[in-house]
């Protein structure tokens, strides 16, 4: 009897550490599953993953086969399952670190902690350039960004409409999200520019006779002939101002260019002047339909806080340097014009 229960006894006591043993496996094993490393991007220290819409949790494994990023398949999906992350994907970009665990990157993605991208407009002449800029940086559809920009019904929610819905878009750095939508877009787009025209701003462009889109116009022209001396900006600002007042065209080459609508024109002639478009100030008097660019805050600014001169004309300077020669005569302007001329054929331009 007493062999017996001392063999019993053994039996219990085996059982007790192979449950033990089984125990500290598997826990060790779920360690590891949650907290070792098993990320392996080589030799780069991350790598960015775009989560489209939509995607559910097979989207997800199937994004991170694709990537190689996974050393053990199992072990993540397991952990996913252990954190509830499968029922909760979230779109975006998101960067992943070499060597993070599962519990890492699981935590990331299942909190929808995504990287910020960067979007400007600098150098953007019209719409289409624009939405393909936003196409490059953005998850939404360039068609669907291309039907918003045209679609009159759509854009009278922001009070703009095909032509001047330039006029919307103020060029700075702006901070999104990669899985922005259309919509999404738009609103950040309108807020910023709530932002930019406070109460005093709207005071300035009702002292000038001119809507908040019509200032934008103007600063685009503005803008074309000068991109970067702003103190000038305001000078051509005034001329311009005193054109419309006084009921003359404005006579800008660039507006040709943005009609004629090829931007390697670098000299324009008596025949492109004829162009017939609503864009071209020879053929148009007063300000075009829209503007003819993203003007930036300074060149907007330089509209609003424009100088009060009696400057009827301008011509680029004979030095070539961006600069320009301003008269209140006709005859004065054709001096300034002849050596303009007598520049470029110096320099070969035609």
């Amino acid at each position: 009897m007493a062999k017996k229960k001392t063999f019993t006894k053994k039996i219990i006591i085996s059982i007790l550490l192979l449950i033990i043993i089984v125990g500290g496996i598997g826990g060790y094993w779920a360690y590891n599953s949650i907290y070792q490393s098993n990320v392996n991007l080589g030799e780069k220290k991350s790598k960015i993953i775009y989560i489209p819409t939509d995607s559910d949790f097979n989207d997800v494994m199937r994004i991170l086969s694709e990537e190689n990023i996974l050393k053990d398949k199992a072990s993540f999906e397991w952990t996913c399952e252990k954190k509830k992350y499968k029922n909760t994907v979230k779109p975006g970009k998101y960067r992943v670190l070499a060597k993070m665990s599962n519990n890492e990157l699981i935590n990331i993605l299942r909190a929808g902690l995504q990287e910020k991208i960067e979007l400007n407009f600098n150098g953007l002449k019209t719409k289409q350039q624009l939405v393909a800029r936003l196409a490059k940086r953005i998850e939404a559809d360039s068609a669907d960004l291309a039907l918003a920009m045209e679609d009159n019904g759509y854009l009278e929610q922001y009070g703009f409409n095909q032509d001047n819905v330039q006029a919307m878009f103020i060029p700075d750095t702006y901070e999104f999200y990669w899985n922005t939508s259309v919509d999404q877009f738009f609103e950040k787009m309108a807020e910023e520019y709530k932002k930019y025209w406070t109460e005093d701003k709207k005071k300035k462009a009702k002292g000038i006779g001119l809507s908040q889109s019509e200032v934008a116009i103007l600063a685009s022209i503005v803008q074309a002939e000068q991109c970067c001396d702003n103190e000038e900006k305001k000078v051509i600002a005034g001329l311009y101002l005193n054109r419309i007042e006084k009921g003359m065209k404005l006579q800008s080459d660039p507006t040709v260019i943005f009609a004629i609508g090829d931007f390697t024109i670098q000299r324009v002639y008596s025949n492109q002047l004829k162009f017939d478009s609503p864009y071209n100030t020879y053929v148009v008097y007063g300000l075009p339909l829209g503007p003819i660019g993203f003007p930036a805050k300074t060149s907007m600014d330089a509209v609003l806080e424009h100088d009060e001169n009696d400057f009827i004309y301008m011509c680029a300077k004979s030095t070539l340097n961006g600069k320009h020669n301003f008269s209140k005569t006709f005859n004065q302007h054709e001096i300034y014009a002849a050596e303009y001329r007598k520049a470029l054929k110096e320099k070969g331009i035609h």
